[in-house]
């Protein structure tokens, strides 16, 4: 809503506001002019005073009673249910001094609002005299919010687990309170490699609250950039629209099939996120008068509160999609489990894996750069998506090689049977990658070990790394590269083995800073 300017002085009661939700518009008595120093800003026998809910009054001057020059709008806007989408300008004081983002106006205003249309309000900062004449103003005193949702957020709502089942809790009360709404969605983007938000959906008549959670080619797609959703997310504003009645010619499509539907009245508003991102919160109703003033001033006056318990649920899950993609799933569930501080983890029996891509130093000299990421990202993503088929995790990249670990929990010969056979798809699915003309075929160097590990965060008291240490992951590391001396791409210590029938012998091999020569086996790609 728009700020009100501060009416505090006593003044003569022209009107007796209503008290609830609700605006009042009055006419005010002979001349009433606004001031910036010694400016005379407006002048006019035509203003106006509104009265609305729980705002200070705010006093409307018409447009064509401003004394000073007024520029195009600026890139502020605010949105009121009742009244519109606010937009704001700026005014050119005598000697060319500006006033930025002085006064609002609503260019189309909402139907309960329909008589400032074609005025302005000032922002407190434009002014410092109002002279009012013979009129005096007095703010009513509205009270306290209270009722079935009031009371729901302040004490039952922080239990809920999922956004899923607060949305539909929220439909519930909005329901108790009397609103006939017919279906409600929000918006709420995250902070996911992959995943530009969460889009919730509750439709009457359908069990729950379905749940859409649409890449970043969402910004792309017609659906979403000729939707509310876009517009009030970048900051345009909310919307209202009557769906009972003739459509304007610039409508959503989304309107149209909500009519088709039922729908006779709609609202898009802003969602705000205390990081600055707007998120969106739209509502529909399928009674033949739509959303009353009181319905929309109870979810407005609402939706800071509503935006805080979403900002949470995405919160919880920005804070756990980043430990997953930085850390891996297994580790990240950890850490937001509370290994936290340096030392926190278990010593575990896994089967670590070492893969690395050969040949890397030529091809980052002989490959532009953007062609020799692409080709890192591809080996990368082939060899995660491998060993998280096989029951693994990727602990982290390094360089040009990827670190994972096999855990054994209570049968180890399955987490070693696991990495072998991770270590063979890895090499058969590089293999079919299809190289560009100027890329060669991908090819890498594994090695495998298992053994007792710790499995938990190391490192400085600010900077922490959750990772596996133990003679199990440097034999790992040692045994690749020993294969790429020996022209093996799979080079694996002999308790990883359950029979050797299929396997080179390559004898007790002795590697760098391995104090005791580790008995090694040549695996073959295919089985």
């Amino acid at each position: 809503m728009c700020i009100p300017m501060d009416l505090s002085a006593p003044m003569n009661i022209q009107v007796t506001p209503r008290s609830g939700y609700g605006i009042l518009v009055e006419q005010l008595d002979g001349p009433v002019a606004a001031y910036h120093g010694d400016t005379l800003l407006a002048q006019s026998s035509r203003a106006k005073v509104m009265y609305e809910t729980r705002l200070s009054p705010v006093v409307y001057f018409p447009k064509d009673d401003l004394l000073v020059d007024m520029e195009k709008a600026c890139s502020k806007t605010t949105f009121c249910p009742f009244k519109g989408t606010a937009h704001y300008r700026d005014l050119i004081l005598p000697g060319k001094k500006e006033l930025c983002g002085a006064v609002w106006s609503y260019d189309e205003t909402l139907p309960e609002a329909h008589q400032i249309q074609g005025h302005v309000g000032f922002i407190p900062e434009a002014l410092d005299r109002l002279d009012l004449g013979q009129n005096r103003i007095e703010a009513p005193d509205y009270g306290n919010i209270s009722g079935p949702l009031v009371d729901w957020l302040l004490r039952e709502a922080a239990f809920l687990p999922t956004p899923e089942e607060f949305t539909l809790a929220l439909v519930h009360k909005l329901q108790e309170q009397g609103l006939p709404i017919s279906r409600l969605t929000i918006l709420s983007w995250a902070l996911h490699p992959r995943i530009a938000g969460h889009h919730y959906l509750w439709e009457k008549g359908v069990t729950g609250v379905k749940t859409m959670s649409p890449s970043y080619e969402i910004h792309e797609k017609p659906e979403f950039k000729n939707s509310p959703l876009r517009h009030v997310s970048k900051g345009l504003g909310g919307l209202r629209y009557r769906l009972s009645g003739a459509l304007p010619s610039e409508d959503f499509p989304i309107l149209k099939d909500l009519r088709d539907k039922g729908a006779t009245d709609y609202v898009a508003m802003p969602l705000p996120f205390s990081d600055g991102r707007i998120n969106v919160l739209t509502a529909a109703a399928d009674q033949p008068d739509g959303f009353s003033t009181a319905d929309l001033g109870l979810i407005f006056e609402c939706s800071a509160v509503i935006a805080r318990y979403y900002e949470v649920f995405m919160q919880r899950e920005n804070a756990q999609a980043v430990l997953e993609t930085y850390v891996g799933k297994r580790s990240g569930a950890r850490v937001l489990g509370g290994n936290i501080r340096r030392g926190d983890g278990d010593e575990i029996d896994a089967a670590i894996m070492f893969c690395d891509l050969r040949g890397s130093t030529l091809l980052e000299e002989s490959l532009p750069r953007d062609q020799y990421i692409h080709l890192l990202n591809q080996f990368f993503e082939t060899t995660s998506d491998v060993v998280h088929e096989n029951g693994g995790e990727v602990l982290k990249f390094i360089g040009d090689a990827v670190l994972a670990v096999f855990p054994a929990g209570q049968n180890p010969a399955d987490a070693r049977a696991q990495a072998l056979a991770a270590a063979r798809a890895i090499v058969a699915a590089l293999a079919e990658i299809e190289p560009c003309p100027t890329m060669p075929c991908m090819e890498c160097a594994i090695g495998i070990a298992s053994g007792s590990v710790l499995y938990g965060n190391i490192g400085s008291q600010e900077r922490l790394d959750f990772t596996v240490i133990g003679q199990a992951a440097n034999i790992a590391a040692r045994l690749g590269d020993y294969g790429k001396t020996v022209g093996h791409r799979i080079v694996v210590s002999r308790d990883i083995l359950t029979e050797t029938s299929d396997a080179k012998p390559l004898g007790h091999v002795k590697l760098h800073n391995v104090s005791t020569p580790v008995e090694s086996f040549a695996i073959a790609a295919e089985l």
